[in-house]
């Protein structure tokens, strides 16, 4: 990435980069949440965390970027290493702890790219979460900082309560805890003058019955939409050693052992909120066929990340030219 950013910087090889490949085709646009998406190929959180390759990300064709998990400070994350490769998976596993550069700094960088290209396209949602430090109680402050800090530079939110990597975190997946932290978001957003869409990112590894209640919390809520989903602590079916799996230890695992799954749990929500509230899929998209599948269980929109690692610069050409 700080070599693309490097060549972006020479004028002839950006525009060589954009025709290779960028996406252009007005047939792909789509408007979701009141937002109008370039394209319906997303960046899932935790790639451009702090934000630093926004406009290197958007030549390759993105039409959205979710930049984070931001968190009001800044923290280190877990202890490296923290990023595995299962090759013979096309799969990652990560322990990465939200390591990031923390609000303030992030969205003072978001509004200088903003600055410095008026006309992108690009769509950017900011995902937030809480610090490590801050006790599950305390939470919703947390998040209502990150809201706060970034309400002026990004287009969308995203609350992360799904991460397997900060300790505590899933428990606010529960229907209480979850509504203590998007009411008051809401609450927020209603006074603005422009309110931003506010969306909920959910693990995979929730019940139907703890799906149920994140069906009733978006319509109570009148959440703008969904994101399905974040990685998998089920290490089941994988065909790397167990040895190794072993070895690697905790961490999410994402790719293409998530890919059933992950449909299943966006075909689940589509038919419990009858296609009222969008859907954002994520998991084990790594062409335009794993990208139909999405879009048929009941997807508006898709995000890539494992399937970039795996795919490279042209994943979002390949998915959308066949689209």
């Amino acid at each position: 990435m700080n070599w693309l950013k490097r060549f972006c910087s020479i004028p002839w090889i950006k525009k060589w980069l954009h025709n290779s490949w960028g996406v252009t085709d007005p047939a792909l646009a789509k408007k979701v949440f009141g937002l109008s998406f370039s394209n319906p190929v997303g960046l899932g959180a935790g790639f451009d965390k702090n934000a630093r390759y926004l406009h290197e990300l958007e030549i390759l064709g993105f039409g959205a970027v979710e930049i984070g998990t931001v968190t009001p400070l800044a923290q280190d994350g877990n202890p490296k290493p923290r990023l595995f490769r299962l090759p013979k998976d096309r799969a990652l596993i990560n322990r990465m702890g939200f390591n990031n550069d923390g609000a303030d700094a992030i969205a003072s960088r978001v509004a200088k790219w903003r600055g410095a290209h008026p006309n992108s396209t690009l769509i950017v949602g900011g995902n937030i979460g809480k610090n490590k430090i801050t006790p599950n109680e305390d939470a919703w402050k947390d998040y209502q900082i990150c809201f706060e800090k970034l309400f002026d530079v990004v287009d969308y939110f995203v609350v992360n309560v799904s991460s397997p990597n900060t300790p505590g975190l899933r428990a606010l997946q529960d229907k209480d805890a979850l509504h203590t932290i998007l009411s008051n978001l809401q609450k927020i957003n209603a006074t603005k003058n422009t309110p931003k869409p506010l969306l909920l990112k959910i693990a995979p590894d929730l019940t139907d019955e703890q799906l149920d209640d994140i069906i009733a919390l978006s319509t109570e809520l009148k959440l703008d939409g969904l994101v399905a989903s974040n990685t998998t602590i089920d290490r089941r079916g994988l065909y790397t050693d167990a040895t190794t799996i072993e070895a690697i230890g905790m961490g999410g695992l994402s790719g293409k052992p998530l890919t059933n799954r992950s449909t299943d749990v966006v075909r689940y929500l589509a038919k419990g909120l009858n296609g009222q509230v969008p859907i954002i899929a994520s998991g084990g998209i790594f062409n335009a066929e794993d990208a139909r599948v999405k879009l048929n269980a009941g997807a508006t929109l898709i995000q890539v990340w494992t399937g970039f690692v795996y795919e490279g610069p042209s994943i979002v050409k390949n998915i959308c030219s066949k689209l």
